[in-house]
Parts: C-alpha cells; sequence; structure tokens
C-alpha cells in the first residue's frame, strides 16, 4: 500500500451541522477535536509505507480511531461500527455523513504497521505535544510513577498442559512449514495425542498418572527436536519459532541422566525472569510480588500530578514482569529528557528507590523523592548503637574515623555479587579488642567492618534518610498517593490489566493506546471543569467523623 494525502482537515459542512444538532452540549470526541484541532497528520506515518501501490486509508484517521477505540475499550468490529455509524467520530475524523467507513481488518494491520515502523511511540508523544501546545502541559513540575501487574493474553498452563500444548504449536508449525518432511518422521499416535488443545482432553487426576503422562509427553517431545536436528533434516526448521520455544521449554522443564527423562523438580528449574511459561506468548514471564504471582508483564506509568493543571501521563514502559521497579527509574528519566518533559521532582515509591537512582537523578536536576530502605544494621535498628552515619569520612583520604577516634585501615574497592561497585573497609582489631565503646559497635570477632556506596551514593542516601524523618517530607510525599488512582482508572476502565495481545511489543502498543485515551478523557474533563473524584470513604467510616463520636 502506498501512502495518499487525504486532502482537506475541514469538518464537512453537513457534519459539523448534525453533529452540533445532535450533541449541543458535545461529546469527548468531539470537544478534543474542537480544543486540540486535528491530532494526526498523515506524514507522520510515512515511514509505514510504500512510495508505490494501492493508496492506504488514512493513517491518520486510523490513529485517532485506535485512540478512541482504547477509550471506550471497544472491539476492532465494534470501533469499525462506530465510524459508520456515530456522528461525533464522524466529526472528530472529518469526515461525510454518507462514508462507508472500513472493514475492522484494517486496524489490525494498522497495529502491525505501527510496531514494523516504530511508530507506536510517536503516536502517544503526539498526544502529550498538542497537549503541549495548548498550555496543558509544561516541563519541571512535579510528576510520579507507580507499575500494575498485567496478566497476558493466554491462559494460564500448569506444566503438563504447558508441555503438551508446546508439543502440539510445534507439530502444527512443522505442519504447516514442512508437511511431506513431517509425515516421515512422526511416530505412531503424535497425531492422535496431539490433534486437540489439552483442555479437551480428561487429564489423570492420580499424581502418579500425570507424572507418568508427562514423561510420554517429554519423549514425544524430545523426539520431535531429534528429528528436527538430525543431519538429514532440513536446517531452516529449527529457525521456527515454535520449534525454538520447544527446545527452551524443554531444557527448562526437563533434564536427561543416562538417556533417562524426567521432570526437573521446583529446585531445578530456571528462575522466573528467563523460565518461558505459555507457548503462545515467548515474552511472557512469571511475576512475583509478595503474596501475588501472575503470568505476563509489568506496565510503569508517569504522570504529571501539579494542582494547575491535568494530571497526563508522560510516559510508558513496559516491562518483563520478575523485573525490578529500580531498574525503571531511570529509563523513565531517560525518556521524559529526551522528550523535554524532566520534572523538578519526581515521586516514586520504595520500590524505585536507590542510592544509585539518587544519585543520577541529582545529575540531571531531579530530586527522586521517596522513602529510601532503612539501615537494616543492628546498631541502627536496636537505636543504641554506632551505625555508618556516626562515622567520619574522609573521602579524599580513604579513611574512616570512629566515634571513638579509632582509624581505618585503608578501604578497598570492589564490586559486589549485583555487580554494583562498593567500598570495603575494616577497623584493627587491636582497635576494637580493647574498645570501651566495642558492644555498641560490633559483635564480630575480628572488629568493625563496614561497606559503602561511592561517594556521591553514599551521601545521597544519607541525606535521603534524613530530610524523610521531617514532618514537611511526609506532607510534600503526599503528592504520590494519586498515582494509585491512575492505575486504578486504568483498570476499571480501561482494561489495563490485561493484555489484549500477545507479546512484549503488541502489549507495549496497548498501554502506549491506553494513555493516550486516559490522556485525552482527562484533557476533556479539564476543559468541561470536572473536579477530581475524592477519597472514597465507607459510611462507617463518614459515621465516625461525625462531631461527638469517638
Amino acid at each position: 500500500m502506498s501512502l495518499r494525502s487525504t486532502g482537506s482537515d475541514q469538518i464537512p459542512a453537513a457534519t459539523l451541522a448534525v453533529a452540533r444538532a445532535a450533541f449541543p452540549k458535545g461529546s469527548l470526541a468531539i470537544r478534543v477535536r474542537d480544543a486540540l484541532g486535528v491530532l494526526f497528520e498523515d506524514a507522520d506515518f510515512a515511514a509505514a509505507f510504500s512510495t508505490r501501490g494501492r493508496p492506504a486509508l488514512s493513517p491518520a484517521r486510523l490513529a485517532l480511531v485506535s485512540i478512541l477505540q482504547f477509550g471506550e475499550g471497544l472491539s476492532d468490529r465494534q470501533a469499525a461500527e462506530a465510524v459508520r455509524a456515530r456522528i461525533d467520530w464522524k466529526y472528530a475524523l472529518g469526515l461525510e455523513l454518507t462514508d462507508a467507513g472500513f472493514d475492522y481488518s484494517v486496524l489490525s494491520e494498522f497495529r502491525d504497521r505501527l510496531i514494523t515502523g516504530s511508530l507506536e511511540q510517536g503516536l502517544f508523544d503526539t498526544i502529550l505535544e498538542r497537549a503541549d501546545t495548548a498550555g496543558l502541559l509544561r516541563a519541571g513540575g512535579r510528576q510520579r510513577t507507580d507499575s500494575t501487574h498485567v496478566l497476558m493474553a493466554t491462559r494460564t498452563m500448569n506444566r503438563l498442559e504447558q508441555v503438551h500444548e508446546t508439543t502440539r504449536a510445534a507439530l502444527n508449525a512443522l505442519a504447516a512449514a514442512a508437511p511431506d518432511w513431517l509425515l516421515t518422521q512422526a511416530e505412531p499416535g503424535w497425531f492422535d495425542r496431539y490433534e486437540a488443545r489439552i483442555e479437551d482432553f480428561r487429564l489423570p487426576k492420580n499424581k502418579a498418572e500425570r507424572i507418568q503422562l508427562g514423561h510420554e509427553i517429554g519423549a514425544d517431545g524430545y523426539g520431535v527436536l531429534r528429528a528436527v536436528y538430525s543431519e538429514s533434516a532440513p536446517a531452516w526448521l529449527r529457525d521456527i519459532a515454535a520449534v525454538q520455544n520447544l527446545r527452551h521449554v524443554w531444557i527448562q522443564q526437563y533434564v536427561t541422566i543416562d538417556d533417562h527423562l524426567r521432570w526437573r523438580a521446583p529446585d531445578e528449574q530456571p528462575p522466573g525472569t528467563i523460565r518461558q511459561i505459555p507457548p503462545y506468548d515467548g515474552d511472557a514471564r512469571t511475576g512475583t510480588k509478595r503474596d501475588s504471582h501472575w503470568d505476563g508483564y509489568k506496565v510503569h506509568l508517569t504522570e504529571t500530578c501539579d494542582t494547575d493543571a491535568p494530571h497526563l501521563i508522560t510516559n510508558v514502559i513496559t516491562a518483563s514482569s520478575p523485573g525490578s521497579d529500580y531498574e525503571a527509574t531511570e529509563q523513565v528519566h531517560e525518556a521524559l529528557a529526551t522528550r523535554e518533559l524532566t520534572p523538578a521532582v519526581h515521586l516514586a515509591d520504595r520500590g524505585y528507590m536507590s542510592a544509585h537512582n539518587l544519585a543520577r537523578a541529582d545529575r540531571r536536576g531531579i530530586e527522586l523523592l521517596g522513602p529510601m530502605m532503612p539501615d537494616n544494621a543492628w546498631q541502627s535498628a536496636e537505636g543504641n548503637g554506632f551505625a555508618v552515619s556516626d562515622f567520619t569520612i574522609d573521602w579524599d583520604n580513604r579513611v574512616m574515623t570512629c566515634p571513638a577516634g579509632a582509624t581505618s585501615l585503608p578501604w578497598v574497592n570492589e564490586v559486589d555479587q549485583g555487580g554494583t561497585p562498593v567500598i570495603r573497609l575494616r577497623f584493627s582489631m587491636r582497635d576494637c579488642k580493647d574498645c570501651p565503646s566495642r558492644d555498641l559497635c560490633t559483635r564480630g570477632a575480628k572488629g568493625r567492618r563496614i561497606t559503602l556506596r561511592p561517594r556521591e551514593e553514599h551521601e545521597a542516601l544519607q541525606r535521603a534518610r534524613v530530610r524523610q524523618s521531617t514532618d514537611e517530607w511526609q506532607q510534600r510525599y503526599a503528592h504520590r498517593q494519586g498515582i494509585e488512582g491512575t492505575i486504578a482508572q486504568g483498570v476499571k476502565g480501561f482494561g489495563l490489566r490485561r493484555s489484549r495481545y500477545r507479546g512484549t511489543a503488541k502489549t507495549h502498543l496497548q498501554h502506549l493506546l491506553t494513555a493516550a485515551a486516559i490522556n485525552l478523557t482527562r484533557i476533556d474533563a479539564w476543559l468541561m471543569d470536572v473536579p477530581l473524584a475524592p477519597t472514597r470513604t465507607s459510611h462507617s467510616q463518614r459515621s465516625l467523623r461525625r462531631p461527638g463520636c469517638r
């Protein structure tokens, strides 16, 4: 398909008249078009289209349709029907009343083109640029970040279901790619055992029988791999995604000892960061947060939170489920700096905080505001010992002085198990042995030993721990709470916590479209002077707040 100009950006007169009559107070689509004008231009999507071929539908209009679709939680069929039937959508899109719209399959193809052309981020950024032009967004000020889990599009499977469906997917892929070759390699019973999905079978309830079935499936999968990797097999068969997935899953789920295949014990399986879960979504991983477990992804949302402008989402990160929140902090700062939206104050919870992130944020001119992990050493926990903060550090001479006046031995720069630079230092046993304050300092037999972060990180950490104990800090940090309302709005109103698609790329596109839809909703609410919803309280809480109640 080729990209051709759609012509005038003016709303047809008939569409304008009917929309004004049908919606005298307007609607979200109408008000956004009036306030922000034409959001997208066809030229913005030129990279996704050829210069030759049949003219494509306007990508600028398809982009707006996609955002409106996610704003109302519509399927592709419903969105295409809305373009044909709804006056306010025709108004926002600048279409004639007689426009017949398009087939719903166009939206799926358009999403593929966005990902192939790496244009999905630009679609989200355009909404922010229009808001900036309208005076609704600016750099500096406060922003806040939080994350939530996202369930994958495919259902969660147990180990037995997973290995069955992984084998079935590999056989189907091979049957489509090399049917004649597969017929010569297939063992009797393969097609009977894997012709239907696992849920169409009645699995054995007895544990021994389930283990036996798992071993039988393991042998079948191993047979497929042996055939594919034999010298007589075409080499390109090994590059089929379903075959690669089968190989990875079998490495993770089975172990071969003396030609005997058996299940791996739970403690023999790889960690969740690399363990593949479903056979149809190779990017999904198992995430854990306290007592919660899920298969899928994690999304990080960052939004503005100043009181004199709408709270707009400024950054979206779709990450692997097992990933730590603190790993996303620098990604957020880098992305905001690239779009010239760097905040003066960035509010985040403890998961995003680390000494390293504090120091890097300071270098960017960002005050990273959030609770730091306390000093877990017993000296601090008990409150009557000598904590690290009680020691004096001479960074230039690489020496530390304890509260009793003893100086440390020269320290050593090392790297810990996580790859983080640290400083190891210790005090001489001769100084610690007869020290009258030893019981307040160390319980070790070899004298006090201390591990420090590099100077910039150590000082940033100490300042943060002092500040977070003040009432002023608590009042400032209270502004972070609103991000939880944004997560709730995304989950309840926009389906944020369930992926519609398979794979990280399409799931990230869904999150960007969802965030863009939330932004349009909030811009509309701001223009209509709709106040922010107050924190909900129960009837019993309100009763207890009445005068005279204790």
